[in-house]
């Protein structure tokens, strides 16, 4: 009996410890987000970036942790150059060979219209497409969220579309709604659904992805749109930014554990950022054949030249975004010759390469669809001096942001005193040398997406339509035979816009 009796306390004691270990249960998870987003080049620039490099550290990544979800933070099917063609169905195919496990729509993806965009997502083999704040008709567009399971641990994904697509780009009757109110309640529903983590991934400017962190909106927030790394944790929220082309990756590892005690769970992780710099990574054989392919295909229609400089500059988005600007005026230049205007006007986001000219150099057709990839038409207003002023201070509005509203102009002068609120900092303003007379109708060549209210101007999609989009001409040509004609060029800052810091 006493051995029995043993044996039976014994086995109780056992029994008790698994029941206490069980009681308090333990898991812990790996987690990687993978981000990158505004990927435009095919081929790498200067050893960083592009299609074939990305696919290799998307493989690279999931194969060392299969807990990993690939993100693409919008921006896809267009400015690339090849885009100017096929308008972004390249993009799409490249994608494909490795797609991405979530993918949220930028506002380039309306740059050919709500069709075109249509028919891209169709195309696409992507895992998930989210915007849970973009509709047409009352009807969303994509999936708002997705729930994600890696071993004991949820994550809730959710998208937000660039809510100034409208502004940017040319989406039609697409709404867009305010990203704060859609992702607070995205967030509650999530949570809802059981996520234990909450993911926003969105296409916004970094006044809105400041909103975004400051209202809590989820606990990890990854953007796309400035083409900045940006990377921000203050112990509740997360915040991450890749560069452009995908120069630079960021994965941004999770090392989660739950602990589950009979109906209680708590859940806690801690983010760990990883910049992958593409400089040393190798192309992945697959992508980089078809990126080769359509080079070539390419090569033979731009590698064309059109005449030297006899001046250097540089179209770096602080350049053309931040005063006047050599190749801006060249630009606004070729506008006014070519349509006969008074005035040539053109913004500063349309011109997107981000190069440098030496003295002496060669330009090339190629260079120039580098530099202006939207397919934009030149178009003519009629504009009165007052609507040409309130243009010009459109332009300058929001010059502190680094806004691609910023003017370059032909044939008109003006001061700009940025130290003064906006809608109040443009003066002293020329026509041919003249003072701008207020009364008089002023010929404006433009391009036809800031002629039609793009990039904050409405003045201009009040003015009267004097040369239609669709009797306009490329503008991207008509700068091509602008150069052409007045080869050796010498474009150059010289006066035009006198900012008052």
């Amino acid at each position: 009996m006493r051995r029995n009796s043993s044996t039976f306390f014994q086995k109780t004691a056992i029994t008790s410890a698994i029941l206490m270990c069980t009681a308090v249960a333990a898991q812990a998870e790996n987690i990687t987000l993978l981000l990158a987003s505004d990927v435009y080049e095919m081929s790498p620039e200067k050893g960083r970036g592009g299609f074939a490099k990305l696919s290799t550290i998307v493989k690279q990544e999931k194969a060392a942790n299969p807990n990993t979800l690939y993100v693409h933070a919008g921006d896809a099917i267009s400015p690339s150059l090849m885009s100017s063609f096929d308008k972004g169905e390249h993009v799409i195919n490249l994608m494909n060979m490795t797609p991405p496990d979530v993918f949220v729509p930028g506002n380039h993806e309306f740059d050919f219209g709500p069709d075109i965009y249509k028919q891209r997502m169709e195309a696409a083999n992507f895992g998930a497409i989210l915007a849970a704040n973009m509709t047409q008709d009352d009807e969303p567009l994509a999936e708002a969220h997705k729930l994600y399971t890696f071993g004991d641990v949820k994550v809730g994904v959710y998208g937000l579309a660039a809510e100034d697509t409208p502004v940017k780009s040319s989406p039609g009757d697409v709404q867009f709604s305010d990203p704060i109110a859609t992702g607070k309640a995205q967030k509650a529903a999530l949570k809802d659904a059981g996520a234990d983590i909450i993911v926003a991934v969105t296409h916004s400017n970094k006044t809105m992805d400041q909103a975004l962190i400051d209202n809590k909106v989820a606990d990890v927030i990854l953007s796309g749109d400035d083409h900045d790394m940006w990377m921000f944790y203050d112990g509740k929220t997360v915040f991450a930014e890749a560069l452009s082309d995908a120069r630079h990756v960021l994965a941004l590892d999770l090392d989660v554990s739950v602990k589950v005690d009979g109906d209680k769970r708590k859940v806690k992780w801690w983010p760990d950022f990883r910049v992958i710099d593409s400089a040393d990574v190798e192309l992945e054989a697959s992508t980089d054949a078809q990126v080769q392919i359509l080079e070539a295909q390419l090569g033979k229609e731009l590698d064309v030249a059109l005449g030297k400089t006899e001046t250097s500059f540089d179209t770096q988005k602080t350049t053309v975004r931040g005063g006047e600007s050599a190749f801006g005026n060249l630009v606004a230049d070729a506008m006014k010759t070519s349509t006969g205007a008074d005035i040539g006007f053109t913004n500063g986001g349309g011109i997107r390469a981000g190069k440098t000219y030496a003295e002496g150099e060669e330009i090339s057709r190629r260079h120039i669809l580098e530099e202006l990839p939207f397919g934009n038409v030149v178009v003519m207003l009629g504009m009165s001096g007052e609507q040409v002023i309130e243009a010009l201070e459109v332009g300058v509005s929001k010059i502190e942001e680094g806004a691609g509203r910023f003017p370059h102009v032909s044939n008109i002068t003006f001061d700009a005193d940025i130290t003064k609120p906006s809608g109040k900092r443009v003066s002293n303003v020329k026509v041919g040398g003249e003072a701008i007379d207020l009364a008089t109708t002023y010929k404006v060549a433009t391009n036809d997406y800031i002629a039609g209210g793009g990039d904050g101007y409405k003045v201009m999609a009040n003015a009267e339509l004097l040369l239609r989009p669709l009797d306009g001409k490329l503008m991207a040509n008509e700068v091509m035979a602008y150069i052409r004609a007045n080869a050796p060029i010498s474009p150059k800052v010289e006066g035009r816009i006198n900012l008052i810091k």
